[in-house]
């Protein structure tokens, strides 16, 4: 199925990204990542992959904001996964221009080159920050959309830009909607490395924003598949589908839970600066998966435990420990 596929990856070089790059390696397909050009010369987190992984991977750098260099990437490409965005809500807050740049008009290039080179499938990456605090659980596809942060309201902008050209060019587009993610790689800027680095660095007192809020956390490992399953089902053209497990938990159980596996001794604390604007907060996420379980092959393979106990050994490496600075508040 996979054999000659060829397959760009946009923004590759991040963390479920990276992941999803290194699965179709390993199922076969011939792979371009789409790496965020810098004067470094850095590839991100492909620059962690096996030298086996990495040798079978044809590196493009460019910017997802400039349409010259994505259309240039995305010749002779089959399918396209894109995952390329800014995601800290935070940053978001004081620094709206660049998420409208990136994730809206950055999406729109994809969309375009997509329709001109007549790409045979696009898979536009979503997130459950599109949904907002829950109106009703377990959220499903038909929940309405709330724009709770610059953040979700360009990621929103970019789903319904993905639809208007499944509806108005018959695009063979899907919208994959991945609830909260989380493993090895993920940015600092995310709960559950806020946590780990936080504890393996020796501090008593784990600093952390609202603590009430519950989240639906997807092994990214899972999520990876998700993509790949999605792909591979002709009945997900034109859908937009999430990727959650129906499990919530809250940051204060999830808090307790990883300073019970580190540090039983560590107090966990609430700091003020790290708190969203009241009714920015999304207070309840928790995904319907019927969907995805109806039109792919795709199930979770991952218990949180699991994942969490994998994500925590990563961590325990010195070499990943040491690229985060766990002492300062990540936006």
């Amino acid at each position: 199925m996979s054999l000659n596929k060829k397959v760009l990856v946009t923004g590759a070089d991040g963390f479920i990204g990276s992941h999803l790059t290194e699965l179709l390696v390993k199922e076969g397909y011939n792979v371009k990542a789409f790496s965020f050009y810098n004067s470094f010369n850095s590839w991100g987190w492909l620059d962690t992959l096996p030298k086996e992984v990495l040798n079978g991977i044809d590196v493009f750098t460019g910017d997802i904001r400039d349409p010259n260099g994505v259309r240039e990437a995305m010749r002779g490409i089959d399918e396209v996964f894109h995952l390329a965005a800014l995601i800290a809500i935070p940053f978001s807050y004081h620094s709206p221009d660049s998420y409208v740049d990136t994730n809206i008009k950055g999406t729109l290039n994809v969309l375009q080159a997509a329709r001109d080179l007549n790409t045979s499938r696009v898979l536009i990456t979503s997130t459950s920050e599109v949904y907002g605090t829950a109106k009703y659980v377990p959220i499903d596809e038909l929940h309405p959309y709330q724009g709770q942060s610059p953040y979700s309201a360009t990621k929103i902008g970019a789903d319904r830009l993905a639809e208007s050209f499944y509806r108005s060019f018959n695009m063979p587009i899907s919208i994959v909607r991945p609830f909260n993610t989380y493993g090895p790689r993920q940015s600092a800027r995310a709960v559950i490395p806020t946590i780990i680095t936080q504890l393996l660095n020796g501090s008593n007192e784990i600093k952390l924003g609202s603590l009430s809020p519950t989240r639906d956390f997807n092994y990214v490992k899972d999520t990876a598949k998700g993509f790949l399953e999605i792909s591979r089902s002709d009945k997900a053209i034109g859908e937009e589908i999430n990727i959650a497990t129906e499990n919530e938990i809250s940051i204060g159980e999830l808090a307790k839970e990883i300073v019970n596996q580190i540090n039983p001794n560590a107090k966990i604390i609430c700091d003020e600066e790290r708190l969203r604007p009241e009714n920015s907060e999304v207070n309840r996420l928790l995904g319907s998966n019927k969907k995805i379980l109806e039109l792919t092959k795709w199930k979770p393979n991952y218990t949180f435990e699991e994942g969490i106990r994998e994500t925590i050994e990563w961590f325990k490496v010195k070499r990943n420990l040491d690229g985060y600075k766990s002492d300062i508040y990540n936006i």
